[in-house]
């Protein structure tokens, strides 16, 4: 207990440079923790994929659909449980900046296969009748304050002209972790309207998502949906939804990578601030610590002193910055609306704030611990009065 106390009012001695070096501290874990946090929000589709879930599209390139017969063919490969389809529009709400996906999907197949989007059933039987409805998720809604029965005029991009939609049902997610920033309407009114305004865009769907029975088969029934296709006019390429989804993530996995390097950055530098303190401090006090050494202390019990102190500081100012950190990233969440899905921090980015405070503190202690254990008595006395 005398030990601790004895840390306490050392870290106290010199209040501003305490502050300040604490300041600098939670600045580091905050900025760490939030940058962290944006690359999980990068992964997050990946990681809420599920092991039974294939995707099949075309393997020249996503731009390229695939005839909705191939439903069917798909169908009768041995391993697969369901076929689900789906079409991405890409259109516009009110302005460009205001993006959140949106597909047109087979509605009672496809929400059999994604059960983590918890619709309620009256109004999910709302929206099987109307054509021109759609489903909408909690953080969509919330976001563009779209109620039950709202009007949703989106501008066409790849499907030119005006749509209109009607939200007649919102869905939240079983998970914390589940999207629900998309947007769902009625494949088959899409088709219609497609026939309508150019008949060979009609009949087509831009990916298939297949359900298989055993996931330790899934890369056999993937071989199997390929070859039924092969040398056929729209050949396809099926993965996992994982894999599928890091696809997107690799074309910008450079800018990833450049958050991740600079959330390291940021403790580096606050590690720098915090060892030039502790030798600031070291430097200060070595006549105490020739005096403690004189008085028959070890120079563990010496370098101890200064490792506590130095834990201590980094300790309070990473208590601070994950604090702050669950109520700075609900605003930052709040602020980038359906930018990022799924903005959420996790357990394992405050473990690595915690185990990177620590390792400052005990890094930053080294040098100066050494030398106040090392310092000889009459040296170290030597500077006295």
């Amino acid at each position: 207990m005398q030990f601790l106390k004895l840390i306490l009012r050392n870290a106290l001695r010199h209040k501003l440079r305490t502050a300040l070096t604490v300041l600098g501290l939670v600045v580091a874990i905050l900025s760490f923790g939030l940058l962290q946090t944006v690359v999980g929000a990068w992964y997050a589709g990946a990681d809420s994929a599920a092991p039974s879930r294939l995707v099949t599209r075309n393997a020249i390139s996503l731009v390229f659909t695939l005839p909705i017969s191939y439903r069917d063919k798909i169908r009768t490969v041995d391993g697969v449980r369901a076929v689900s389809y789906a079409n991405w529009f890409a259109g516009v709400y009110q302005d460009p900046k205001n993006f959140f996906p949106q597909f047109a999907v087979e509605p009672r197949s496809y929400f059999d296969m994604y059960r983590d989007y918890r619709v309620p059933p009256d109004e999910f039987a709302v929206f099987l009748r109307d054509r021109k409805g759609a489903v909408i998720g909690r953080k969509l809604a919330d976001t563009h304050n779209l109620k039950v029965g709202d009007v949703m005029p989106l501008r066409g991009t790849i499907f030119p002209g005006t749509w209109e939609f009607t939200v007649r049902a919102i869905y939240d997610g079983a998970e914390a972790k589940t999207d629900t920033s998309q947007m769902f309407f009625h494949w088959e009114y899409l088709n219609e309207s497609v026939k309508k305004r150019s008949r060979n865009r009609a009949d087509q769907v831009g990916i298939y998502l297949v359900d298989v029975v055993d996931t330790d088969r899934a890369a056999e029934v993937s071989h199997a949906i390929d070859a039924l296709f092969k040398n056929s006019l729209a050949e396809t390429l099926t993965e996992t939804e994982r894999a599928f989804q890091i696809g997107f993530v690799k074309q910008t996995e450079a800018l990833v990578v450049a958050i991740r390097l600079v959330s390291y950055v940021v403790i580096v530098i606050i590690l720098a601030v915090m060892a030039n303190t502790m030798a600031m401090t070291a430097r200060e006090r070595l006549p105490e610590y020739a005096t403690l050494k004189a008085l028959g202390f070890s120079p563990a019990y010496v370098a101890a002193l200064i490792l506590g102190e130095s834990v201590a500081i980094a300790a309070i100012g990473a208590a601070i910055g994950i604090g702050l950190t669950f109520p700075v990233g609900d605003w930052f969440a709040v602020q980038v609306g359906t930018l990022f899905p799924v903005f959420e921090v996790s357990g394992h980015t405050v473990a690595l704030q915690i185990a990177c405070a620590l390792g400052v503190g005990v890094v930053a202690a080294i040098v100066p611990g050494r030398r106040a254990a090392t310092v000889k008595i009459v040296e170290g006395l030597r500077a006295i009065g």
